[in-house]
Order: C-alpha cells, then sequence, then structure tokens
C-alpha cells in the first residue's frame, strides 16, 4: 500500500505548486472574469498546472473532511500564519509558504487513523494530443480525452472525481452506500450506475449523460475548500436531473443559475464522443473534416491546400494515431499529393 503522506504528490519547493496555491487564494477572494479567464488559461498552458491544481484542491477536500477541527489538527500559529476567521480553503492555502508539507503529513495520519477513513489517491492527466483509459478499483471506467487533468478519491463513504481541466467519459458500477460523484468547476455531478461524460470548458460545465441518470448539484465549498465569488460560481437548483440523450450547460462566469437541459440526437452524441474512438470512421465526409479529426488527435498536423480538394468526399475506417497510413492511401489514388513541410506539417494538394 502506497505511503498515505507521500501519496497526494505534493513538492513544496515546486514553483507551480506554490503558483497553484496562489491561484488557488485568489479564487477564494473573488476572481474577477478577466481573472477567471488568466486562470483557466494558465490551467490548460500545461497539463502539471492543471494537476497542481487538482492536488491542492484534493487535499483540502481531505482536511475539510476529517472529523475534527483543522485548528485541533495544527494550529495557525504552528505555521507562522496568523490567526484570524480566514475559514475554509482560505486558511488553509494560505498557509502554503509555511508548512503545506506538515499540513498533509498531519492530514494523512490522522485520516488513516480514523475507522473507516481510508482512502486511495490518485492523478491523472493527457498531453494535448493524448487519451487514456483508467480502470478504477471498483470496476468503473474513466476515459480522459487530451489536454485533460483529474485527481480520484475514493473512501468508504463515497467516490469522487476532481475534473481540473479537460473532458473525461465515465461508465460507473453501480454501488448504492458509496455514491460516484464528479465535480468540475461549481458543479457536482452525482450518479450511481450510469454512463456520462463532463467537459470543462471555458465558458461552461457541459454534462452528457448516455445511460440511466444524473443529478446536477452546486459544489459545496466544505467539500472542494472553495468559497467562490457568485460572479463566477453560478448556483444550480438543488437537484436538477438529467436523462440519458440529454445534455446539461451550466455558465461558469454568468449569471444565470439554471442549467439549460436538452435533448441530443443519437449522432450528436456519437460526435460528441467520438474522441473516445481509436478509430476513426467516415461516410461520404469532406476532406476538411476528416483533417480536422485527425489534427485533434496529432502532434502531425495536416493542412489542405485548397477549398476543392477540402470538399473531397472521404470513407473508410482509419487509426486515429496513424497519420502517415492515411496520408498513403490518399496518396494511392493518384490525384493527390502530400508534401512533408517541416516536422510537423503535412500539406495536401492535388496532383498537377
Amino acid at each position: 500500500m502506497n505511503d498515505p503522506v507521500n501519496q497526494q504528490g505534493f513538492q513544496p519547493d515546486d514553483p507551480i505548486e506554490e503558483a497553484a496555491a496562489a491561484w488557488l487564494v485568489q479564487r477564494d477572494e473573488g476572481f474577477t472574469p478577466q481573472q477567471a479567464g488568466e486562470f483557466e488559461q494558465w490551467c490548460r498552458l500545461d497539463p502539471r498546472h492543471a494537476n497542481a491544481v487538482a492536488r491542492l484542491e484534493s487535499t483540502c477536500a481531505l482536511l475539510e473532511r476529517l472529523p475534527f477541527s483543522r485548528e485541533q489538527l495544527l494550529p495557525a500559529e504552528e505555521m507562522g500564519v496568523p490567526a484570524g476567521p480566514t475559514g475554509g480553503t482560505r486558511g488553509i492555502v494560505r498557509s502554503w509558504a509555511a508548512g503545506i508539507a506538515a499540513m498533509i503529513a498531519f492530514a494523512a495520519i490522522a485520516w488513516w487513523q480514523w475507522p473507516g477513513g481510508e482512502i486511495s489517491s490518485a492523478q491523472y492527466t493527457t498531453a494535448a494530443n493524448g487519451y487514456d483509459q483508467v480502470a478504477m478499483e471498483d470496476g468503473s471506467v474513466m476515459e480522459l480525452n487530451a489536454g485533460s487533468a483529474a485527481s480520484v478519491h475514493f473512501s468508504a463513504a463515497e467516490r469522487r472525481v476532481t475534473l481540473a481541466a479537460g473532458e473525461a467519459h465515465f461508465e460507473v458500477k453501480p454501488d448504492p452506500g458509496r455514491p460516484f460523484i464528479v465535480v468540475a468547476d461549481t458543479v457536482s455531478v452525482r450518479a450511481v450506475g450510469t454512463a456520462f461524460s463532463v467537459r470543462l470548458a471555458e465558458a461552461a460545465v457541459e454534462v452528457l449523460v448516455t445511460e440511466g441518470k444524473v443529478s446536477l448539484a452546486p459544489q459545496n465549498p466544505a467539500l472542494d475548500g472553495a468559497e467562490r465569488s457568485p460572479t463566477v460560481a453560478p448556483a444550480l437548483p438543488d437537484d436538477s436531473m438529467v436523462q440519458a440523450g440529454q445534455r446539461a450547460t451550466v455558465a461558469r462566469h454568468g449569471a444565470d443559475s439554471w442549467p439549460k437541459i436538452e435533448m441530443i440526437e443519437p449522432s450528436g452524441i456519437r460526435e460528441a464522443l467520438a474522441w473516445q474512438k481509436r478509430k476513426l470512421e467516415f461516410v461520404e465526409t469532406p476532406l476538411r473534416e476528416v483533417v480536422a479529426q485527425f489534427n485533434r488527435r496529432n502532434e502531425i498536423q495536416l493542412i489542405v491546400a485548397d477549398d476543392e480538394l477540402a470538399e473531397r468526399r472521404v470513407g473508410g475506417t482509419f487509426a486515429a494515431d496513424n497519420v502517415e497510413a492515411f496520408v498513403r492511401l490518399l496518396e494511392s489514388s493518384g490525384d493527390i499529393v502530400a508534401s512533408p513541410r517541416g516536422a510537423r506539417e503535412i500539406l495536401l494538394r492535388r496532383a498537377r
């Protein structure tokens, strides 16, 4: 079994961890729309950034769930932090520079000594062109789209995933005694046995249900350690049910407190979840759309030289991560020429 003290993977002197802590302090005090955008940009800039945010939020959540107060766990004066009504994660995160490693050690030891409090934790990230499938210990499956970051925390009471960036799809194994909860920004998605995806877009959180149903609720600050500004965190109705074949969209920065729930056609669901497939299937699809699908999944980028070629219809099944094989197939037709342009671009043009 992993050492609970080191399980979170914190490096107290890591500049990325310190920057993540500073961002969370500012978020607790209330982002302006500009600051919210800058924070999202920072998280997307490097998968390590979003991962650091997820790890720090997870540690704060662990501290909040302990069966005694943080003051008993680690008095502020011992951390070199002025005592005062700093409540919630604000006080926790502000003590980062003085001793976050000690906080983690105390929290982990206390949690493991608490009967029934055993917890397992893990963090996952994918590169800008990556993909990952995670078989969780309870039998559930999580798939991560490109540029995603998520932390997974299982205890005897619940199964919790925090999506810090990107998009993830979940197939949840039923366990009525241990709910499955996915947190994305200020939205909490609760399921028992179902399949759904959660996408953390720049302007909204999107939840697409493919099987069963889920309920949406505001994320409780006592669980994620965030006391967010109303201008940044719209309040959801206490119980918003989303059924199979529906998509809910919740604005992240606006004042609208109600999620928009709409029916999605099967073709729309297939398109929204096309990133899951390691194979790409096309039927009389314009080359420009085929190229866009390959470019989203690969470092090597295809460029179509002219509009007429871009409208050329393509059909077939292709390996999503094998651009070279797809290009060779195009060239085999005799009327398309592929020319490397630098190390990561291939220009497609009509043969003269």
